[in-house]
C-alpha cells in the first residue's frame, strides 16, 4: 500500500521554514534559549540532534508495521534515548569534541525528552516509508540547526562582539553582556519569532491576494 501524506519533497522543505520547529512550533525551546550563547555550542547541538533526529527517523520508520498503539511511545522514547547515548558519548571520546561536551552539560542527555524528536516519529516516521522518514528527519534538523545558528549569532555578536568565536566587530565594541545572560536568549527569541510572524503573515496575504 503506498504510503500516505505528504511527499518527500514537501517533508523536507516544510522542516526548514514553513514548519520550522523553532519558529512555527515553538517546540526544544529548552536547548534553544540554554545553548546559543554562542555559535559553536549552538551548532554542536544542532549537530547532536540531526544525528538523533534521523537515525530515530529511520528506525521507527523500518519498524513502523510492528509498533503496537499502546507501546509507541515508549518504543519512541527507547529509540531515542539509544541515539542520543552514542552521541554523548561520541562528544566525549572525540578530543575535539570535549570542550564542547563539557560545555553543554546536561543538555545532550535531555535530548531524549525533546518533543521536537518524539512528534517527527509520530507525525512522519511511524506512518511513512523510509525515504520520506529521512527527508523529514534531514529538513527539520536543518530547521532546528537555522533557528539554533539565528539566535547564536545576534546574541554572540552582540554580547560576545564575535562569529564562532572570532573577533567581527570593530575595537571599541561596548558588548551588550545581558545578551549572554538568560535575559538576552528570551530577548532574541522574543524578537526573531516576532520577525518570523510578521514575514508568514505577509506570504500570507500576497498569497490570497494571488488567488484574488
Amino acid at each position: 500500500m503506498p504510503s500516505q501524506g505528504p511527499t518527500a519533497l514537501e517533508r523536507f522543505v516544510g522542516g526548514i521554514l514553513p514548519e520550522n520547529p523553532v519558529y512555527r512550533q515553538l517546540l526544544g525551546m529548552c536547548p534553544t534559549l540554554a545553548v546559543t550563547g554562542g555559535m559553536k555550542p549552538a551548532m554542536t547541538m544542532a549537530g547532536a540532534t540531526a544525528f538523533v533526529l534521523i537515525s530515530a527517523n529511520v528506525i521507527v520508520s523500518l519498524i513502523r508495521g510492528l509498533l503496537k498503539p499502546h507501546l509507541r511511545i515508549l518504543v519512541f522514547t527507547l529509540t531515542i534515548a539509544t541515539f542520543v547515548t552514542i552521541a554523548d558519548l561520541i562528544l566525549k571520546a572525540v578530543p575535539a569534541l570535549y570542550p564542547m561536551s563539557k560545555e553543554l552539560g546536561p543538555y545532550v542527555p535531555l535530548i531524549i525528552v525533546n518533543c521536537l524528536i518524539i512528534s517527527r516519529c509520530e507525525i512522519c516516521s511511524s506512518k511513512q516509508g523510509l525515504g520520506i522518514a529521512m527527508a523529514d528527519g534531514v529538513g527539520v534538523s536543518l530547521g532546528f540547526a537555522l533557528a539554533l545558528g539565528s539566535i547564536a549569532t545576534v546574541r554572540e555578536i552582540l554580547g560576545s562582539g564575535t562569529w564562532f568565536g572570532q573577533p567581527v566587530m570593530p575595537d571599541g565594541w561596548a558588548n551588550w553582556g545581558i545578551m549572554v545572560l538568560p535575559p538576552g536568549a528570551f530577548l532574541t527569541l522574543g524578537l526573531l519569532l516576532g520577525g518570523a510572524e510578521w514575514i508568514g503573515q505577509r506570504r500570507e496575504k500576497r498569497r490570497e491576494k494571488g488567488k484574488v
